[in-house]
């Protein structure tokens, strides 16, 4: 779709791509594999897939942590539920066969016949190639064999996405039935620190596929400065995308409802603060008196953590856990801690944090 709005392939040319592509995978790749979203890094996902190396590989990286992964059914089905086991969100794709892996090779010669007449022009609308890393301006790039390739090698959205933010590029439109990509590209921005002045916003959504929510996500780009060319979508016979004002005089009264902050502090939530730098808040629980301190803990908001990293993974060193410990014993009467055992490592992402409890028995 997008090679055919810029110009690079006829309208006829790109439908002949998606529907013999999608024939030749109905005929021999469904039903062997799958695919599946994973919220890791390629660093983070490959050794995790090692046990599955020959069968399991990261199709495509969306983001910082966001990856999807495809391969053999059976196999993709024990990595799927290892990564759950260890706490990963993964989201299964609504598909039976196993894109942007080895499987598709079977398809090689298929695709090679039916897409050799697939005449490609250089592209009228600049083109940023997922596939080769680097703009298309040239004709016979995207012909019949480059759909092949686009369908067998990773999708490398992410590192594109991150290539057009250092070349200045500050709004990223995805053009879809649902924004799924909207969340990989802001965290994309953020994690680079080009976040602030980018606009990043889908067309439709799930269950509101319309024109009104088409004008919706046009106007949202229209307020955040992006030129809009409203003559396209104007109705049969207006001249003009702007209206009149009422006549009348306006009175002095707010319409629009004002602003209220949340109340998000640990009283307001039923909670005592903790007063201390790695935990939120404390609460007593009825009936037993025992204790339970909340906290999250996340570079953003504890930088100092990332001094304390083993073979490149930040974890809350073991003065950490004496301070937490120690503040649950104070807040118990109990001022001494005589002994502490370290079953596993407390680990902090890159990205995001991690949610902490502390929690004390009954006297």
């Amino acid at each position: 779709a997008a090679a055919c709005v810029s110009g690079a392939l006829s309208l006829e040319d790109a439908a002949r791509v998606v529907a013999l592509r999608s024939q030749a995978i109905a005929g021999q790749l469904a039903g062997r594999g799958g695919m599946a979203s994973v919220a890791l890094s390629e660093a983070e996902a490959l050794p995790r897939l090692e046990r599955w190396a020959d069968r399991v590989e990261v199709a495509a990286v969306n983001g910082p942590s966001s990856v999807v992964i495809a391969g053999d059914a059976e196999a993709l089905d024990e990595a799927l539920a290892a990564l759950s086991a260890d706490g990963v969100r993964v989201r299964r794709v609504a598909v039976d066969y196993a894109s942007h892996t080895r499987h598709v090779e079977d398809i090689r010669e298929i695709l090679a016949d039916t897409l050799a007449g697939v005449e490609a022009q250089a592209p009228s609308i600049p083109f940023y190639s997922t596939v080769t890393g680097e703009w298309v301006d040239q004709a016979g790039v995207l012909d019949g064999a480059y759909w092949y390739r686009n369908l067998r090698s990773q999708v490398g959205f992410g590192p594109a996405v991150a290539e057009l933010t250092g070349q200045g590029h500050g709004v990223f439109v995805e053009v879809s039935a649902h924004p799924v990509l909207v969340q990989p590209i802001t965290e994309i921005l953020d994690d680079g620190g080009d976040g602030t002045d980018a606009v990043v916003t889908g067309s439709l959504r799930r269950d509101d596929g319309g024109l009104r929510r088409l004008l919706a996500s046009m106007a949202e780009l229209f307020v955040r400065g992006v030129t809009v060319d409203w003559a396209g979508v104007l109705p049969a016979g207006a001249t003009s995308a702007r209206l009149e004002l009422p006549t009348y005089a306006f009175d002095h009264q707010h319409y629009w409802l004002h602003e209220v902050e949340s109340a998000t502090d640990a009283a307001s939530l039923g909670q005592a603060a903790a007063d201390h730098p790695l935990l939120g808040a404390v609460v007593r629980l009825p009936q037993t008196d025992g204790l339970v301190f909340t906290s999250r803990l996340s570079l953003k908001s504890q930088p100092w953590l990332a001094d304390h990293a083993v073979g490149g993974v930040v974890i809350l060193p073991g003065t950490g856990l004496v301070e937490l410990a120690v503040r649950a014993g104070d807040e118990a009467g109990c001022g001494v801690l005589e002994e502490l055992v370290i079953e596993a490592p407390l680990v902090v992402p890159e990205h995001g944090g991690v949610r902490v409890q502390v929690a004390v028995g009954a006297p």
